[in-house]
């Protein structure tokens, strides 16, 4: 991320500029949003309707999902396409941490989660996460450390849990197995492997007695198992997305930062494939671009936040049959060739005015 963001008001322009440089028609393209539908993603929705307009369509779901099985719609629309998918977290300046955003509609404009379905996706996670740092305890000697770890993440059934990879954690015998030193009412105890021993002295020192493994709980360490069974309508796609890193979001300082970031990959990689067989696609000039919207809380009576856009990827495929990938690094410097001035932008009060000053029409409804 770091040096890696466009304003939107700077993004925007220089997205139309680039559909132009690859021959999308001025006035025939069709945008799209694949944004999540928290109201601090109306300013983005805004400029794209400023600058290429048409108001865009809806490609997006809660927690900024894509819905793939709306391309063929989006096809029928335009003659020209873009799709621009975007995660998005908050960021709260005055406390310099992600995750809130400041509702300035509510009563006395406070802040709460942003965004909201990823928070809810981590909740369980994180107080899994919290619950094994404090049930897990380390006991240091001269050479060596013994873990007293608790009973349920010592049983073989794990349907929804925390698991921990006890192979890089404890001493094994010949067979594999783990002999507990000691057992009690609701806890074993185990010497740990040497490497294990190793980096826990990093962390406790010649810490004496039994303490919490706390923070030293790091993400190499475990996995979760939780039993996401058939997603037929696409309701936890997002835990999808997430699963295979929760370890690293739930350690991370910013757990809502790194699950935006990783949901805008995974949603790429998913999206792209999907877009690219479109037979509605197909001999039609296309982008679709991914990246993470950062929502800066906008101050008491501010009325938009302003929001950044970090770019992750984009696909292109033209009418030629030509199609590609661009990564990151290129498409910052690719975004950054193109001008910040965008002559074909339309003035918003002038389009609403002219539809005001338009003659009403008069509805010939059919008789009863």
């Amino acid at each position: 991320m770091e040096g890696r963001w466009f304003r939107y008001s700077s993004f925007v322009p220089r997205l139309y500029n680039w559909c132009q440089s690859l021959d999308f028609e001025a006035g025939n393209i069709m945008p799209s949003r694949a944004f999540c539908s928290d109201e601090s993603q109306g300013y983005p929705v805004i400029l794209m309707t400023k600058h290429f307009a048409a108001f865009p369509f809806n490609h997006g779901r809660v927690g900024g999902i894509m819905a793939v099985d709306r391309h063929g719609p989006h096809a029928h629309h335009g003659k020209d396409l873009l799709i621009v998918h975007a995660s998005h977290v908050g960021y709260n300046p005055e406390t310099q941490h992600f995750g809130t955003y400041r509702r300035g509609q509510t009563e006395d404009s406070s802040c709460s989660s942003n965004c909201g379905k990823i928070h809810g996706t981590l909740d369980w996670y994180l107080k899994e996460y919290e619950f094994a740092k404090n049930n897990i305890f380390i006991e240091m000697h001269a050479h060596h450390c013994r873990l007293t770890i608790d009973n349920k993440y010592l049983s073989k059934t794990h349907p929804n849990s925390l698991v921990l990879l006890l192979d890089k954690m404890l001493e094994q015998r010949a067979n594999g197995e783990f002999t507990p030193l000691s057992s009690q009412s609701t806890s074993r105890t185990f010497r740990a492997n040497s490497e294990f021993y190793e980096l826990m002295h990093e962390h406790f020192g010649s810490t004496e007695g039994i303490v919490p493994i706390g923070e030293a709980l790091l993400a190499e360490f475990f996995v979760f198992h939780s039993d996401l069974g058939k997603d037929n309508d696409g309701s936890r796609q997002l835990e999808v997305n997430l699963i295979g890193i929760m370890p690293s979001i739930v350690t991370s300082d910013e757990p809502l930062l790194t699950a935006a970031q990783a949901n805008t990959q995974a949603e790429f990689d998913r999206a792209h494939r999907s877009i690219s067989q479109e037979p509605a696609y197909q001999g039609r000039n296309l982008l679709y671009i991914t990246g993470l919207n950062i929502d800066i809380s906008p101050k008491k009576g501010q009325l938009f936040p302003l929001t950044k856009f970090v770019p992750w990827a984009a696909y292109v495929q033209l009418k030629t049959g030509e199609s590609y990938v661009v990564e990151q690094d290129d498409l910052f410097d690719l975004l950054n060739e193109f001008s910040e001035e965008n002559e074909h932008q339309i003035s918003m009060d002038d389009a609403i005015h002219s539809m005001e000053d338009a003659k009403e029409v008069v509805l010939h409804l059919p008789q009863s």
